[in-house]
């Protein structure tokens, strides 16, 4: 089963208002889908460090998209790719976003969750992440592909 590396950026660290800004899904060598909602959220309703951090580094000319283009785009790209492992650090925050950008007809069947092992070795090239959907999950990627070859077990069914 091929494995896809999934990052988010929200508004903020509240689970119950938090919004998505930008989700990137990444295949190790292969495809990349990336994209930045435009219609969903407010700056207003983003954190100080989202603000400062992360949404400088937006570009919704190239990647800006409604959230009905976006999961057109998101659903014809996992369509592509079934059977897939989708894996993320954040979980708990990620899952929900994709699931909610997704809409409520679901993942296409041959899409599973993965995990991550918690005893990945980050490197001191990746020590702060630049919080950047797509550069973090192409960062997550090489981890545990990386982390993988060492230790063939580290990616364990979720």
């Amino acid at each position: 089963m091929r494995r896809v590396y999934l990052d988010a950026e929200f508004t903020s660290l509240n689970r119950y208002t938090c919004k998505l800004i930008s989700l990137a899904l990444v295949v190790p060598g292969g495809p990349e889908f990336y994209v930045e909602l435009i219609d969903c959220w407010e700056e207003g309703g983003c954190s100080d460090f989202v603000r400062e951090i992360v949404l400088p580094q937006l570009d919704p000319v190239a990647y800006g998209r409604t959230i009905k283009q976006a999961r057109i785009e998101l659903l014809g790209f996992l369509l592509r790719l079934v059977p897939v492992e989708i894996i993320s650090d954040a979980p708990d925050w990620d899952w929900p976003l994709l699931l909610w950008l997704v809409g409520q007809g679901g993942l296409p069947e041959g899409v599973e969750a993965g995990r991550v092992s918690s005893n990945i070795e980050v490197t001191a090239e990746c020590e702060e992440p630049p919080h950047h959907a797509l550069l973090d999950a192409r960062i997550l990627a090489k981890l545990v592909e990386r982390s993988s070859l060492e230790r063939p077990t580290q990616i364990v069914d979720g």
